[in-house]
């Protein structure tokens, strides 16, 4: 048992189950038992390993395709230089890194980080001390000036609600108690008219996920963007359209089932890119697999550079680190990559969009 399992137990035994979205999102963000309110997540200590993490070359090509972007549309000052989900700092850490030499770049940079969590709030002003971060509880509080952001596996996490096609409705997949354990069940028939246009790709007993909360993270971004100037750029784990149930959770970097270790695994989705642009009124680049967009960014050449100090060990990980990021049978294909900007103006570097 964990603590926010009894806590579960005895909410859902008082008021009735709970759905998906209500227990993602109890377990990652409780203020006291939370995932993200108590621990460091990252890294061989923690739970997973995200793609910054696994190699600097991430995070300094993505920064050069984002002042790329910058330069491309009259290089504005000042700026807004945001990430939603900072994890320790790292990305963003190379980021601006491998933009030092950007002529003016740093000088217009305000950087801002969307975080929620209290300890990774710590790691990252240490982290990023020299640029003064300021930090938000949501996008909403952004200013309102020029936009250039990064989300790299931020959108997995936000809280997901579950349905099951029954004929020609929805049930909503919940969470209950039985037997003083949680168990996983169905809603009775429920309107859903959201998902009105997944009655053609789906039939009885199919599960499609549905993420309320992507279109109000994107809406002030977007915003900001349309009135003011910049890109977005997501970066994560996920398919076209949702299909299927997706929860999963991880704990010492092993999957575990989602319903055993609330509050001490850290649970995710994958994204569901079609809804992702259908929230935002940006246009989209074509979405690209992860490997792919950081071919088009010259990683190998990078990585090439990098390799020439190295020997042994060292090189046997760097190798590796390359292989992981861009690999299809890593993280290349099953990540992916969407550029958001506005109408008329250049694609982000390493992508492109429909022809």
């Amino acid at each position: 048992m964990t603590a926010l399992k009894d806590l579960l137990i005895a909410r859902i035994t008082q008021s009735g189950p709970i759905t998906v979205a209500d227990y993602m999102a109890e377990c990652l963000l409780h203020p006291e038992h939370g995932y993200y309110a108590t621990r460091d997540p990252l890294g061989a200590a923690g739970d997973f390993t995200t793609a910054p993490e696994i190699s600097q070359m991430f995070g300094e090509v993505v920064g050069l395709a984002l002042a790329q972007a910058w330069l491309d549309r009259g290089a504005p000052a000042p700026f807004t230089l945001a990430e939603l989900g900072p994890g320790r700092g790292t990305l963003m850490g190379d980021i601006l890194r491998a933009t030092v030499r950007v002529p003016g770049f740093h000088e217009a940079a305000q950087v801002h980080l969307v975080e929620a969590s209290p300890t990774l709030r710590a790691l990252q002003t240490e982290k990023l001390a020299g640029h003064a971060p300021t930090h938000h509880d949501s996008a909403e509080t952004l200013p309102d000036q020029p936009l250039f952001l990064v989300a790299n596996e931020f959108f997995d996490a936000l809280p997901v609600r579950q349905f099951v096609r029954d004929e020609d409705g929805w049930r909503e997949r919940q969470i209950g108690v039985k037997a003083g354990k949680l168990t996983l069940g169905l809603s009775d028939p429920l309107p859903a008219p959201f998902l009105n246009h997944r009655r053609e790709d789906t039939q009885h007993g199919d599960l499609v996920e549905y993420c309320p909360t992507a279109s109000a993270v994107l809406a002030p971004i977007s915003a900001r963007i349309q009135a003011h100037g910049g890109v977005a750029l997501v970066i994560d784990y996920g398919e076209w359209r949702s299909q299927g149930d997706t929860l999963q959770a991880l704990k010492a970097h092993e999957p575990v089932a989602p319903l055993a270790y609330p509050g001490e695994a850290d649970l995710t989705c994958h994204v569901d890119f079609e809804a992702l642009i259908a929230a935002s009124d940006l246009i989209p680049a074509r979405v690209a697999p992860q490997g792919l967009f950081l071919e088009r960014l010259g990683i190998t050449q990078r990585a090439q550079t990098l390799a020439k100090g190295l020997s042994g060990p060292a090189l046997d990980s760097h190798i590796a680190a390359h292989r992981r990021l861009t690999h299809p049978e890593e993280m290349g294909t099953l990540f992916k990559v969407l550029g958001l900007t506005r109408a008329g103006e250049p694609c982000i570097p390493g992508t492109t969009h429909d022809a």
